[in-house]
């Protein structure tokens, strides 16, 4: 029941919001009740919040729209919204999706007027719910509705040069990946965050899958993983109360401040429309509209783009703007609002005169939004400059007169390679340039918001050393006793949930019992891998450290304009593992940062070159996170390009990008990194088509135990189905450059404990399933690496040769060892060493 609030308690939230000092919900809440004087003086505070933020900008006194057509791609949709008449049943289509000449005739007329964005909107999945839309795609070779929105925006942009705005609906994080290169922005309303309206019956998002809040809340974190900027906004009137109104806006600050990508918010009011279930539902008042329009600007920020549909508002145009607009959306002369057909949108010159009236300049923009057509890198891809350039002036706005016309969707001509090429080489003679790249404060989103998401007992590992929820003492001991026997007599056991307990106390061991636990461990790897101490001669090769997905545990990744920054050329990389084979190198490892300038080509291109230059040379390259995004980017299924590479020569690929296989601490640590599904679904892929791969942990950063429990199992699972692990890498997080130690989040990398415990459970867990568990010299250093050789590790690595990765992150323990030192170095662990191919066969 939305219970009214007090006046006093508006006029209290009224003057907190005047002085510029936040307010929570419960304030919020009371200012969307404003009415009379009080509603005046909110729309007052609103708009001057939304007049600093324009004159932040150099927009002071500009209002924007942006000229589009509609493109309804297909109005089958697998939900059941119970106040849209844009869904619709198949009978009742000429065809299950507009034909690809039908699309392009819309843009065709479109470009004819000067519009400049084509607005893609199309219910969810049809294929799911509707037979008629699966046979459609079928009979003409999609997979699926994205497939055809895929590959429709290409034949927009190339055709007829308007540029897609996809509204798609509910998108993974590989959907996302899969659809940035072909359009500038996405888009998807929020709508609500009232879980009730989705989950109960009666409620207008009952029996929708694809609106339940928790979801859509999802797709705007992986819009903003993924760098795709993002339109969202809330439907207001649909049976929300205050509270759960204020809380969506508040869900649109959280991603909009994490992640920097939520480039307009739209506040929309609910107008009930005719042979829909709620026909009889009040529309949404516009005092209620232009109070949620002023909250959301106050909450949001002068930074903020928010906007109200002009077709919506009954001619309101000033109080709308007194609300704190400062976009008018899409506007279209040529098409009809197909999702509001019965309210067309109002003629641009009528729109130009309202704003005037009210003192704005109107401005047309593109549907980017200026902020990012500036920043361009990381947010729209290469592919999609031309394009851009072509409409817009310095500012980012459109050229008005612009006409849209065709081009090549391509990537640049511009060289390649070049910058900082000697990084390898001169990060142990010069060093870094710095200990953080140039635009720290911006990529990887707001740190507060970022520390928020530390789970409380990872927190207060941060803070004291000793894991959260901690048992007795006396449980301790005995879970630890317990552990200790289930570890010597019957290890892998200890992966059974039921046996969680004791793996946890293990995890928590120290002093006899950690030595204890060692010995154990030790005992496995001399019975299954024997005395050796076993390496493989290997050069890494890393051809980019340009990324811009923004890992926020990552000192690797560079700006193309940073300092540090180098790319190299294919051939480049074949001198590099020339060299390394007259060395006496089996192996060139290849790894680069997710570089948006990357062609296409160029994986497999990469791996081409280096089989022609040494033939015999094994080609061990590409983390899951490049092969997915080298996927997406070419448009084609992991399953596929894992494919190509194989025939091209790519041997086994590097299980990294792994990290902690727990999204709760993921998305805290990378930002926009794979999730761990899909890093899942790639490794299993590939060893299904025949190509193995290592496995790794990255630990000591934001995580904790059972988080390391959890990855163990994963790995442990995939093995089960596949065998295609060779080994396990246990990686401590170097914490020294490292943005989000230096952002004061992370702690200083693993404890000395926590390196022997990890590499002893692994060995201990992983018993019977990856046979080979490797310790990493540039990581731990000598007196590290002979501790874990003595501890269940039967595996040095490679002599790399070279290594930025690591000393970029402020390693201090070298880039590169001969064959003589890691010699020495398992000598000194008392052991033989031998060397080894990269699958573990002797050389």
């Amino acid at each position: 029941m939305d219970i009214p609030p007090t006046e006093a308690s508006i006029r209290r939230a009224l003057k907190r919001a005047a002085d510029g000092r936040a307010i929570d919900t419960d304030e919020a809440a009371a200012l969307l009740a404003a009415e009379g004087g009080l509603l005046d003086d909110l729309l007052t505070i609103a708009a001057g919040v939304r007049d600093a933020g324009l004159r932040e900008v150099g927009r002071a006194g500009v209002v924007t729209y942006s000229k589009k057509v509609f493109i309804p791609l297909t109005r089958l949709c697998r939900d059941r919204c119970h106040y849209c008449t844009f869904a619709t049943v198949p009978h009742r289509l000429p065809a299950a999706f507009l034909e690809r000449d039908e699309v392009l005739a819309i843009a065709r007329e479109g470009a004819a007027q000067g519009c400049k964005e084509a607005l893609f909107t199309l219910g969810d999945r049809p294929e799911d719910r509707w037979p008629a839309a699966r046979q459609w795609l079928d009979e003409r070779g999609y997979d699926s509705t994205l497939d055809y929105v895929r590959a429709c925006a290409i034949a927009v942009l190339e055709e007829t040069g308007l540029l897609p705005h996809l509204n798609p609906g509910v998108l993974s994080w590989a959907d996302l990946q899969r659809l940035k290169p072909v359009a500038p922005s996405m888009g998807m309303m929020l709508e609500t965050t009232a879980t009730r309206l989705w989950s109960e019956p009666g409620g207008p998002h009952y029996g929708s899958p694809d609106k339940e809040p928790a979801v859509r809340l999802r797709v705007l974190d992986d819009a903003g993983r993924v760098g795709v900027p993002f339109t969202t906004g809330i439907l207001i009137g649909i049976g929300e109360t205050r509270a759960e109104r204020a809380d969506a806006i508040f869900a649109m600050r959280r991603t909009a401040r994490e992640y920097g990508h939520i480039q307009e918010v739209i506040i929309q009011n609910f107008r009930a429309k005719p042979d829909t279930a709620m026909r009889g539902m009040p529309d949404a008042e516009l005092r209620e509209l232009a109070a949620t329009v002023a909250v959301s600007r106050i909450i949001l920020g002068p930074r903020a783009r928010v906007q109200a549909p002009p077709n919506l508002i009954a001619g309101e145009y000033d109080l709308l703007l007194r609300a704190g607009i400062d976009d008018w959306g899409g506007v279209s002369p040529v098409t009809p609002d197909h999702v509001n057909p019965e309210r067309p949108w109002p003629q641009i010159e009528l729109l130009r005169e309202m704003s005037a009236r009210s003192g704005f300049e109107l401005r047309e923009r593109l549907t980017v939004y200026p902020e990012y057509i500036r920043r361009g890198e990381g947010w729209l891809d290469p592919r999609l400059a031309a394009h851009i350039a072509a409409l817009a002036e310095p500012s980012g706005l459109a050229r008005e007169d612009a006409m849209p016309a065709g081009l090549p969707w391509q990537e640049p001509d511009d060289a390649y390679a070049g910058g900082r090429t000697d990084l390898f080489a001169t990060i142990d003679t010069e060093g870094r340039t710095g200990d953080r790249r140039g635009d720290f404060d911006s990529v990887y989103g707001d740190w507060a918001e970022v520390a928020a998401h530390v789970s409380a007992d990872a927190a207060e590992l941060a803070g004291s050393g000793v894991a959260a929820q901690v048992p007795a003492a006396g449980r301790i001991e005995t879970e630890v006793l317990a552990g200790l026997r289930l570890a010597a007599d019957d290890p892998a056991r200890l992966l059974l949930p039921e046996h969680e307990d004791k793996a946890m106390a293990l995890f928590r061991a120290d002093g006899s019992a950690l030595d204890e636990l060692a010995r154990i461990a030790d005992d496995l790897r001399r019975e299954v891998n024997g005395d050796d101490v076993t390496y493989v001669v290997n050069r890494n090769i890393n051809f980019s450290n340009v990324c811009y997905v923004g890992c926020r545990f990552c000192a690797f990744a560079q700006r193309e304009r940073d300092a540090d920054a180098y790319r190299l050329s294919v051939e480049q990389v074949a001198d590099r593992a020339e060299e390394a084979w007259r060395d006496g190198a089996t192996e060139v490892c290849m790894q680069g940062g997710i570089d948006p300038k990357m062609p296409v080509t160029a994986y497999a291109d990469l791996v081409r070159a280096v089989k022609q230059r040494v033939p015999g040379m094994h080609v061990h390259a590409f983390s899951p996170m490049e092969i997915v995004t080298g996927a997406a980017k070419a448009g084609v299924s992991v399953r596929d390009w894992l494919t190509e590479l194989r025939d091209a020569g790519l041997d086994t690929i590097p299980g990294t990008a792994a990290e902690i296989l727990d999204d709760d601490v993921r998305w805290v640590l990378t930002k926009g990194k794979l999730p761990a599904a899909t890093w899942i679904d790639v490794v299993t892929t590939a060893h299904q088509v025949g190509i193995r791969s290592s496995s790794t942990m990255m630990y000591g950063h934001v995580d904790h135990p059972r988080q390391w429990l959890g990855h163990f199992r994963v790995l442990a699972g995939v093995q089960d189905v596949t065998g295609g692990f060779t080994e396990f890498v246990a990686l401590p997080f170097i914490h020294t450059n490292a943005p989000i130690y230096l952002a004061g989040i992370a702690r200083p990398g693993p404890t000395w404990r926590e390196n022997r415990v990890v590499h002893a459970m692994a060995r201990i867990l992983l018993h019977g399933r990856i046979d080979n568990i490797q310790c990493s010299w540039v990581k731990l250093g000598d007196e590290g690496t002979i501790a874990m050789l003595n501890g269940g590790c039967n595996d040095l690595g490679g002599t790399l040769m070279e290594e930025t990765i690591s000393r970029m992150a402020g390693s201090e323990h070298g880039s590169a060892r001969t064959v003589a030192e890691l010699k020495e170095l398992a000598a000194a662990a008392g052991r033989p060493a031998a060397q080894r191919t990269t699958v573990y066969g002797r050389h």
